[in-house]
């Protein structure tokens, strides 16, 4: 038996046994990505903070942490959403 008749026979099993995988090869590559975007936009945020509690840094209220970051954190989630909703290729 040659490995592509294994291979459609085993996707036959699946199928018939409701084990198919719900996501496919797509799907955790875009949740990778969304996942990437997330890790990167939070990163973004830390910081700014003063070691003194009596100073106050301006840092807090830069273009990164107040623009950018939740900019990349949106698009993240939205990845997110496409990944979860895009239907596999079979």
């Amino acid at each position: 038996m040659s490995k592509l008749d294994k291979n459609n026979k085993n996707i036959k099993n699946e199928q018939e046994n409701g084990t198919e995988m719900p996501f496919g090869r797509d799907n955790y590559l875009w949740v990778i990505i969304g996942l990437a975007f997330l890790l990167i936009g939070f990163l973004l945020m830390i910081g700014g903070g003063s070691d003194n509690p009596d100073v106050f840094n301006e840092a807090i209220f830069n273009f990164r942490r107040l623009t950018l970051a939740p900019i990349l954190v949106l698009i993240g989630f939205g990845i997110q959403i496409y990944a979860i909703m895009k239907k596999p290729r079979n």
